[in-house]
């Protein structure tokens, strides 16, 4: 982008700013999404990723043959450094979930940048009970007290360890495939090889068949299968834990294991069993949260499941880090000792979180990932029938999938056009992300707000780098 366009854009940001905040005065120190550089060395990103490798740790993974150095952002795209605009349908791994430097969102972080930015928890503050009360309206059933913390994987541990002590147990039951963090813990209810590295001791945790349709574990097929598949974390419970777990943990879409979507009947099943041999139902919305899955707040609603705890990170806060763990008062209640987070629920990432749900809220944007998401699995759907590539499509709401294979009939895994699909929409100037066990799944999770016409132009880019991708 040259330095009369970047100029341009910044002008009409400014402008739809004023709109917003009643002026434009000190607007680039107030609000951070006008920075578009007018002059940049050719070499900027080479330094940066030379930089990065001698820097930062090795595991440290990037996208891409030549990792993307991101500059800045508006809504639903993202420049590099070098000035090049990409359409961004992956939004920072299910995160920027209303536009990258939102005015609506930006404005209010700014404004509590400058007057309060941190206490830790040994102070309340008005911005984080704001953000509380607002979770306990939006949140199904009785799920009022939140616990506030920087990641998903630090909800997901604080949520095992209140389990736990609510029930005097200790055994968690999670699913294969899942992920649920980089720490220690998180990583034993992870159940995928690569991340999993480093010694991991999954002591009390075990994992039950996943419900994943396209490759079901037990051969058989939906819906003649009734949901065979549920049992298993009966007889997992039965014969692989004391047979009174503290918790079962599971995610409604999973996320890194590349969007497998449950059928409809399966954590009704999974919920009953659960609760005959006495143990908590913890939901996992850290990716499925927000809206994310169309027309309701959480995804676990979608399978009219009411979760005794849920865990929350990522588009909870546009991109601001955050986490929360929720719960009832009860459960609550059960926590021994004492409890602390520095920088868990802070002003600005409270501000963040709250402005993000309010913007949901009045732009209808729970509606709207439904009727745009459900028109673009139609497009979807449609590539799919063009492209022998494509063994599923699968998803809900703008979180949707296309598995990939080299042969439909065998659905041997294709991870080496997945990457080549990866690079292609990168070089055609759209973004999107990959998963799955086995490297092989396309992940689409554009930001609530998209429209229609940025679902065409996406699965325009798609079409085109299918088209380039050898087979």
């Amino acid at each position: 982008m040259g330095a009369t366009t970047g100029r341009l854009v910044a002008t009409l940001r400014a402008e739809y700013t004023a709109l917003l905040f009643g002026s434009t005065e000190n607007f680039s120190t107030r609000i951070k999404i006008m920075t578009t550089p007018v002059v940049t060395p050719l070499n900027a990103s080479e330094e940066v990723l030379r930089k990065h490798k001698e820097y930062l740790w090795p595991s440290v993974t990037n996208y891409y043959s030549k990792p993307l150095v991101a500059d800045h952002g508006a809504m639903q795209y993202l420049w590099d450094l070098e000035g090049r605009r990409y359409l961004d349908f992956f939004g920072g791994i299910l995160t920027v979930s209303v536009g990258h430097a939102n005015p609506k969102v930006a404005g209010k972080v700014q404004e509590q940048v400058g007057k309060l930015q941190h206490t830790s928890t040994l102070y309340p503050n008005e911005a984080i009970v704001a953000l509380a009360e607002k979770l306990a309206h939006i949140t199904p059933g009785k799920l009022q007290k939140s616990f506030f913390t920087n990641s998903g994987t630090e909800a997901n541990e604080a949520a095992i360890l209140l389990a736990r002590m609510a029930t005097g147990s200790y055994d968690i039951v999670a699913l294969r495939h899942a992920y649920a963090g980089g720490s220690q813990l998180a990583k034993s209810v992870t159940a995928q090889a690569p991340w999993r590295k480093g010694g991991v001791i999954s002591f009390g945790v075990t994992h039950a068949i996943n419900p994943y349709c396209y490759r079901c574990p037990l051969g058989l097929s939906y819906p003649s299968c009734e949901v065979a598949c549920a049992n298993d974390v009966k007889n997992l419970i039965e014969t692989a834990t004391n047979g009174a777990p503290a918790a079962f943990m599971a995610e409604p879409i999973q996320g890194v294991g590349g969007f497998i979507t449950p059928p409809k009947e399966y954590f009704k099943i999974v919920f009953k069993i659960v609760k005959e041999f006495g143990a908590l139902f913890i939901a996992d919305e850290v990716q499925t949260g927000f809206g994310r899955t169309g027309k309701k707040w959480f995804g676990i609603e979608q399978w009219e499941v009411t979760p005794d705890i849920m865990t929350c990170a990522k588009g909870m806060a546009n991109g601001a880090p955050v986490g929360a763990t929720i719960t009832t008062s009860e459960l609550a209640n059960s926590f021994q000792g004492l409890n602390i987070s520095t920088f868990g629920g802070n002003p600005v990432t409270s501000v963040a979180a709250r402005a993000t749900i309010q913007v949901i809220e009045e732009e209808h944007l729970l509606e709207n990932a439904h009727v745009v998401g459900t028109y673009f699995r139609q497009k979807l759907e449609a590539l799919k029938e063009k492209y022998p590539l494509i063994g599923d499509v699968r998803g809900m709401g703008l979180m949707q999938a296309l598995e990939l294979v080299k042969d439909r009939t065998t659905k041997e895994p294709a991870p080496q056009q997945t990457t080549q699909m990866l690079e292609r929409t990168r070089e055609n100037g759209l973004l999107i992300g990959k998963g799955g066990l086995y490297n092989n799944v396309l992940r689409l999770s554009p930001m609530l707000n998209i429209t229609k016409p940025d679902v065409d132009e996406a699965v325009r880019l798609l079409d085109k780098s299918f088209s380039e991708v050898s087979v």
